[in-house]
């Protein structure tokens, strides 16, 4: 998926709702725990719930190397299954990974070829090598630049003698490794007062935005400081939306939730877009 089908699918759907796939078996209902393969049965019924409302979904892919090969069995169904029915939505690999380059070549082939994930998450701390095996044609990275956890000030605000913070360098020097068309970064929304900062040297490239609901972030301040003409944003929602409920009803109330969600984005893309 290319960005321009991309700003396509935010613009139909008039939402820029990425919803996270964080399976965890212990906070599933019950009642699946009797399925087959009770984690794929899960993402299913979110799938179907809230395709309407979601132009990307995005496994953290923790939650399925947590139970070895039948989680990867339950990852790999479950990209297949938004492939084969919801084909125009877009699908990242929360992964994280980096490494020295032959190592991350290996990586670009199980999430790319191996399962077709459209991204995946890079941690560009090893530097370009460690990044350049994952662009692969048609495909996106998505670079850490700004995350949304508190540990975020240990490193990720380290000012350099030019008064320049590593999140501000690691922007700088990595968006020349590729360009708007295959490069995303990761910018989380508790540190949406940056985003102003963030679009002068990224002015067009999307942004990954995790952090609004549970962990406190405004999609307002979000939407007013990180938007762009094309929007250019997809705003992660996780346990907002998949563990909402636990009972039968789970699929019915993250419906829901991913609805508010975009009631929410259609405001804001008529305020700063339209």
């Amino acid at each position: 998926m290319n960005k321009k089908e991309l700003f396509a699918e935010i613009l139909k759907k008039k939402s820029f709702l990425c919803v996270g796939l964080d399976t965890d078996l212990e906070k599933i209902p019950k009642f699946l725990l009797d399925k087959k393969d009770p984690i794929f049965e899960f993402n299913k019924e979110i799938i179907d719930a809230t395709s309407d409302f979601t132009v990307a979904y995005k496994p953290n892919i923790a939650f399925y190397e947590a139970y070895g090969l039948k989680g990867f069995e339950s990852l790999k169904k479950t990209v297949n299954y938004i492939k084969k029915f919801f084909p125009n939505i877009f699908v990242i690999a929360d992964a994280k990974r980096g490494d020295i380059g032959n190592t991350s070549k290996m990586y670009a082939k199980a999430f790319f070829e191996n399962m077709n994930f459209d991204a995946i998450t890079v941690n560009p701390y090893m530097g370009e090598d460690s990044v350049k095996p994952f662009f692969v044609k048609n495909k996106w990275l998505i670079i850490l630049a700004l995350t949304s956890n508190s540990g975020a000030f240990d490193f990720q605000f380290f000012e350099n003698e030019k008064k320049e913070k590593l999140f501000e360098k690691v922007l700088k020097t990595s968006k020349n490794w590729g360009d708007e068309n295959n490069l995303m970064y990761v910018v989380g929304a508790t540190k949406s007062k940056n985003l102003e900062k963030i679009r002068k040297i990224i002015p067009n490239h999307f942004l990954l935005v995790p952090g609004v609901g549970k962990q406190g972030g405004s999609l307002e301040e979000v939407a007013k400081f990180g938007m762009n003409k094309e929007c250019s944003l997809l705003v992660n929602s996780s346990r907002g939306i998949i563990f909402a409920d636990n009972t039968k009803n789970f699929s019915k109330i993250a419906r829901e939730k991913a609805k508010e969600l975009q009631n929410s984005m259609q405001n804001l893309l008529s305020k700063y877009l339209f």
